[in-house]
């Protein structure tokens, strides 16, 4: 009784957090996260990602009622018409666009709050509502055994740029720096007093050209000062920036393969470069903002020496113009991410749009391109203009109140020296000191609402920082540190009743699947296309991680024997491989430093690319432009044949690793393989291929069985027999469909 009373929310100060999806297809989990943290236990996608994966086909309302009530959220599924909306117990899931997850905040008036994971807090319509909402609604809330707990994880700073050497000494001595230049902004305003009222009434040059030579020697100091100061910033804010981002891509290349296969590359780019406002903000901001509060507490005590009732009254604006800019903090930081999203949205675009211009072109779809980009292009645009709009608004609010401040300071001050209790220059002092006041004051503000922003960009890297690094890959080289040498045992690679999924609610890929590949061994994978064959290659190689079951190899699993030591013993050519930037040489070598010219020919001829190398104006030094463009789809796949070479590997893994090729080149590449006195697994269908192995495994429901290797050819040459008949023939009823010829010989 007493834990249901705990349930039991009498404030009402409970929030609907807006958390945006990263990853393309976790909707409904963010949306999961929003209702959970609404009711008490506040969680981050980040930590819901690693108990319930969302593979790239996304969750069904099935999937989201199973992981609600692993959180303690009972569920209530409806179907619902849009007029009874504003009767569900919000907030609560929509199903929206058929393809799509939101939170339905609140319904008033006709209008319907949505906090969309894609697009963050949204005013919908009635008719936006009813285009986009399919009637499929889900009511959370919590059951008796849910607590009020908080599990996220925040990304912290110094983990991004780890320890720099004399950091803390570089920040004093910027401290210090600023401290000089500040004091002479201090006591200028006194200058000016003396001048007034010393000089300007007595008419004494003397004096005045003490006065010049000493603040002129205070001024050049001043300057010598500011320019070591920037000299020392430029120093902090370049060693943080490469440590920062330094760390931080080392560990983005330590991150899982699916981390990737889940995320738009243009997302992936913003979040990185989210580290630049970071660098900057600590570089210069830190130090500034200490030195702005020092200066804004100095000069307003100065100013109430001058004057109690004039000093009340700069106080009193500059409470007012704080009240202000925190009003417009909410609305601002929205808006700002808002913008950040559809940056990375119109950046991803571009990209695709690059990347896929020969389809593009073929399909004749420009004008459909051209419009989708300016689409996502007005979105930048127009998020721009809303957070415009505030800094305008803002502007033209803080414009108003310090010149109506001005006006009545000036009017109280002149009555101040009408009454003797002020001189002309001790008001013209007051005036300096005011004006500094509220600069450093607004400043040392907007200072704290940039570091208070800094959560948005730190949000936006956590998703990088956050991500656990693939197992096996936590340090930069492998945990094996022991040379097991080439014993007769060694090389055996074992897959142990292993299981693999891409999420929680998708059909299995492998079911304690079982396979033994000896050492030496050549050995062909066949099975229908999408049965899985390149996701056990991909577990293989250790880019995956099995649900249940395990890879060794050497007798070691993976995770123990190291991703890093194991893949350099591996070479492979996978189906979605690509070349990078560079000359071919550089390619085969993957850019090594010192290239073997010798090994670099050797590993192309055998790779049958070397006479095409060869009759090339700059032979191995012609440059490949992105994702290999400059070369054929079949001298592509050979160049990384020659790649996979050149590493001297003990494993060679080929996923299709001929299929772009002719049959007389696909020959002489089977010829070389067979002479290999090394480990092969190759991802087949052609039939030269599969007949030269040692043994032929086919992938079939989940499960691996090995097949007779007489049984295939017989298989293999009744087909060639069947596939030759006649169109008409009678016999041509019993081929199977996947099994004719779509181009056949005139009769």
């Amino acid at each position: 009784m007493i834990d249901a009373l705990r349930l039991l929310n009498f404030s009402s100060a409970r929030r609907l957090p807006v958390i945006r999806q990263t990853e393309a297809t976790e909707c409904g989990l963010a949306c999961l996260a929003m209702i959970a943290g609404y009711h008490g236990y506040k969680t981050d996608l980040s930590s819901l990602r690693l108990a319930h994966a969302v593979s790239l086909k996304g969750s069904t309302l099935k999937n989201l009622i199973v992981i609600a009530e692993q959180l303690d959220l009972g569920c209530r599924p409806l179907q619902v018409e849009l007029e009874s909306l504003d009767q569900l117990r919000t907030p609560c899931i929509l199903h929206w666009n058929m393809n799509h997850f939101v939170v339905l905040k609140d319904v008033k008036r006709n209008a319907y709050l949505i906090h969309d994971p894609a697009h963050g807090e949204k005013r919908h319509t009635s008719a936006e509502v009813s285009s986009n909402f399919t009637g499929i609604a889900l009511e959370l809330s919590p059951t008796s055994n849910f607590k009020h707990r908080d599990n996220r994880k925040s990304m912290r700073l110094a983990d991004m740029w780890g320890r720099i050497v004399g950091l803390k000494g570089v920040l004093a001595q910027t401290l210090i720096l600023s401290l000089i230049v500040q004091l002479f902004v201090l006591v200028l305003p006194f200058y000016m007093q003396l001048v007034v009222d010393e000089v300007l009434t007595s008419y004494d040059t003397d004096l005045l050209v003490v006065l010049a030579l000493g603040f002129g020697l205070l001024m050049i100091i001043n300057e010598i000062a500011t320019a070591l100061r920037s000299y020392v910033i430029l120093y902090i804010s370049n060693t943080l920036g490469f440590q920062m981002v330094s760390n931080l891509f080392s560990h983005l290349l330590r991150l899982p393969l699916n981390w990737y296969e889940k995320r738009h590359v243009g997302d992936i780019v913003s979040r990185f470069s989210s580290t630049r406002p970071i660098r900057d903000l600590f570089a210069e901001g830190l130090v500034a903002a200490v030195i702005d509060g020092l200066m804004a507490l100095s000069t307003l005590i100065v100013i109430f020496v001058y004057s109690r009732l004039l000093g009340l009254v700069v106080v009193i604006t500059a409470a007012l113009y704080l009240l202000l800019r925190l009003v417009l903090y909410k609305p601002l930081r929205q808006n700002s991410e808002d913008q950040i999203v559809a940056m990375a949205r119109e950046q991803s675009t571009f990209i695709e749009s690059v990347r896929g211009i020969q389809s593009i072109k073929i399909f004749g779809h420009e004008a459909e391109r051209r419009s989708l980009w300016q689409n996502r292009y007005a979105d930048v645009i127009n998020s721009s203009v809303k957070v415009g709009k505030l800094r305008i608004g803002f502007n033209a609010a803080n414009g108003l109140l310090f010149g109506i401040e001005n006006t009545f300071i000036v009017y109280l001050g002149a009555l101040l020296v009408v009454d003797a209790s002020l001189t002309i220059g001790m008001l013209f002092a007051f005036m300096a000191y005011k004006r500094q006041f509220i600069d450093k004051a607004s400043m040392l503000v907007e200072r704290i609402i940039d570091f208070r922003l800094l959560d948005l960009h730190l949000e936006r890297i956590a998703d990088i920082g956050l991500a656990r690094p693939e197992r096996g890959l936590e340090k930069n080289d492998g945990i094996v540190s022991f040379d097991r040498g080439k014993s007769a045992d060694s090389g055996t690679i074992s897959v142990e009743n292993v299981s693999f999924r891409y999420g929680a609610g998708d059909a299995w890929i492998l079911r304690e699947a079982s396979l033994t590949i000896e050492r030496g061994e050549m050995i062909s994978i066949i099975g229908p296309s999408g049965c899985g064959k390149s996701t056990l290659m991909k577990l293989i190689l250790g880019l995956f991680e099995a649900d249940s079951g395990t890879v060794h190899f050497d007798g070691c699993s993976l995770q123990k024997y190291g991703h890093a030591s194991y893949r350099r013993k591996i070479g492979t050519v996978m189906q979605d491989d690509s070349l990078l930037a560079g000359s071919i040489a550089d390619n085969i070598s993957f850019f090594d430093t010192d290239p073997d010219a010798e090994k670099l020919r050797r590993c192309a001829e055998n790779a049958a690319i070397h006479s095409d190398i060869a009759s090339m104006p700059m032979g191995y030094n012609s440059l490949v432009g992105d994702m290999g463009g400059v070369l054929s789809a079949g001298q592509r796949q050979r160049v990384l044949l020659a790649r996979a070479l050149y590493r001297e590997p003990e494993i060679l893994i080929l996923d299709e690793g001929t299929a772009n090729l002719d049959a007389m080149t696909e020959s002489k590449i089977i010829r070389l393989l067979k002479q290999l006195k090394i480990t092969r697994i190759c991802v087949a269908h052609r039939q030269a291929m599969i007949m030269a192995s040692d043994r032929v495994v086919q992938l079939r429901n989940g499960t691996l069985l090995e097949l007779n290797k007489q049984q295939l050819a017989t298989a293999f040459g009744r087909r060639q027999v069947t596939e030759n008949q006649p169109a008409n023939s009678q016999q041509d009823a019993a081929i199977t469909p996947d099994r004719r010829r779509f181009i056949r010989p005139a009769n």
